[in-house]
């Protein structure tokens, strides 16, 4: 039997039942290091989440560790999911995905990164089952593809400037510079040896990571006012939001907000308070799909641009989910940050790729991607 036969032949079988929910810690290397104001990160520390149904289909989610941002550790998220979220899936009927996903969400505190797994491989399961993409689960597309920025984060511009020259020329027309770590001065200067290097087509952002204080903020501001850069996210840490608001009313670059932002909350009270003029949204703070496309529209409501991002570096299972939740946000005006390009290696058989600047959603069921499960278990770790 082929897998349209399996698909059409589980679609008739009425309900379809969780039989089994592993939750699988992995270490996956980058292809080089990468530099932020807070950390070096040379190895991505992953949650991934394989949920089989009793008719054989497998759906995946991952999630990345960012201890920094979250809170979570890769040993407290996998035990999350196996004491906490599987009993409730275990022997439950997909059908009932959503509800289940809200009592995975509900049944412990924090671990935002669980619970997004848990529920992209519930979408994945059940894109599967019904023979559909995820995307069109979670509302439908808004837009078909999405602009994929690279982040530049070397210890000195000369190295950023090199690396941006490569990957334009490999199609990429979107950068984010990572701040906050050489002198301001320096950063000033590859900001604008990268956008002279460049040229005015390409989009240039600039993200900090909490590690300047308002005054060292305000120099970066000032000192590419003219580079043409989209936004500054997150210059300071997350109990400076009077700073942050003071930088924002410069008028010279909207402050995006990421680490300071987990949910609705903080975004409904810094965005009216005009702290902000735009927001990162991740899965792994949001806890989930659903409640991301959530903050996307309350960010519409109240007038905040939004882009999308992983933490460096999840594989092409959480960039697929990424990309879906992208291609349904009602706005997205500051583009994504898809992290499985700065892999050493994938684990799926064909990586998303990007293609005349933009990463397209694909059509096959659910994630639209193919888990190679044997480079699964050569990065499985204890």
């Amino acid at each position: 039997m082929n897998v349209q036969a399996d698909i059409r032949a589980a679609q008739q079988a009425g309900p379809l039942r969780i039989k089994r929910v592993d939750a699988i810690p992995v270490a996956l290397p980058l292809a080089k290091p990468m530099l932020m104001a807070a950390e070096k990160i040379s190895t991505a520390e992953n949650l991934l989440v394989r949920i089989e149904a009793d008719n054989g289909l497998v759906g995946w989610g991952e999630a990345t560790v960012a201890p920094t941002m979250t809170g979570d550790t890769l040993a407290g998220i996998v035990a999350a999911v196996r004491k906490h979220m599987a009993p409730l899936l275990v022997g439950a009927d997909l059908r009932d995905r959503a509800v289940l996903a809200e009592r995975c969400r509900a049944s412990i505190e924090h671990n935002g990164g669980a619970k997004a797994a848990v529920e992209i491989a519930l979408l994945d399961l059940a894109g599967k089952h019904l023979g559909v993409a995820c995307v069109d689960l979670i509302g439908g597309a808004m837009r078909r593809a999405v602009e994929n920025m690279w982040l530049l984060g070397n210890p000195d511009p000369a190295a950023d400037i090199a690396e941006a020259k490569r990957k334009a020329a490999e199609g990429y027309g979107f950068f984010k510079l990572k701040v906050g770590v050489k002198k301001v001065e320096a950063e000033i200067e590859a900001a604008r040896q990268v956008r002279a290097a460049l040229g005015g087509d390409v989009k240039l952002c600039a993200d900090a990571n909490t590690g300047w204080t308002v005054p060292k903020a305000r120099q970066y501001l000032r000192g590419v006012e003219d580079v043409g850069l989209m936004f500054l996210e997150q210059p300071l840490p997350n109990d400076q939001p009077a700073g942050m608001a003071a930088l924002n009313r410069l008028g010279i670059l909207p402050i995006c907000g990421d680490e300071c932002i987990s949910g609705g909350d903080e975004i409904l009270r810094l965005g009216q308070a005009g702290t902000i003029g735009g927001v990162n949204l991740k899965l792994i703070k949001a806890g989930g799909v659903t409640p991301l496309l959530r903050a996307a529209a309350l960010c519409k409501q109240i007038g905040l641009s939004v882009t999308l991002a992983g933490k460096v570096a999840g594989s092409s299972i959480s960039a697929a989910a990424t990309l879906a939740a992208a291609c349904a946000s009602p706005v997205l005006d500051w583009g994504v940050n898809l992290t499985h390009v700065y892999l050493a290696e994938d684990l799926v058989r064909d990586p998303l790729r990007l293609q005349d600047r933009k990463i397209e959603l694909r059509a096959a069921p659910g994630l639209g991607v193919e888990v190679d499960e044997e480079a699964v278990s050569r990065f499985t770790v204890s």
